[in-house]
């Protein structure tokens, strides 16, 4: 399935992916394009729209767009749960605090976009081993 999204990913628009092809999609394919082109690029190739204004994917009710798709596909394993917070407060500013490990997200999150810019691609092939380490974090952490 294809899937598509804004450019310039950072954050919510990496940790998605991310979710996607662990839990949702093995095989999903991404395009970011321009704010103004996803839902036509959506329409054209039959793609799911997320982390855009006025989509279910997106940011609703205060979720960030990785807990919409956590609630839209019934992801509740409590490690998922737990990466989500820390998704939700590095995206959401007003929520940085919500648990300590945001600013940290946020931090490498932005780090990664001051060094590969537009690249979201890249982005999203490297930073794939950190939301990997974090869920395994997390799946230790609610173990106890």
């Amino acid at each position: 399935m294809k899937w598509v999204t804004r450019k310039r990913a950072n954050v919510d628009r990496i940790a998605c992916p991310w979710l996607i092809r662990r839990f949702v999609d093995r095989d999903a394919e991404f395009l970011f394009v321009e704010a103004d082109e996803v839902m036509a690029v959506a329409e054209r190739e039959g793609a799911i729209p997320f982390d855009v204004k006025g989509v279910e994917l997106g940011h609703v009710d205060g979720r960030c767009s990785f807990e919409s798709i956590m609630l839209k596909y019934g992801l509740d394993d409590p490690a998922l749960v737990r990466l989500a917070r820390i998704v939700h407060g590095a995206d959401i500013s007003t929520d940085r605090g919500i648990v300590p490990e945001a600013a940290g997200l946020y931090a490498v999150a932005h780090g990664f976009a001051l060094i590969h810019g537009e690249d979201d691609s890249q982005k999203l092939k490297l930073e794939t081993p950190v939301y990997d380490a974090l869920y395994r974090w997390c799946a230790a952490e609610v173990q106890g």
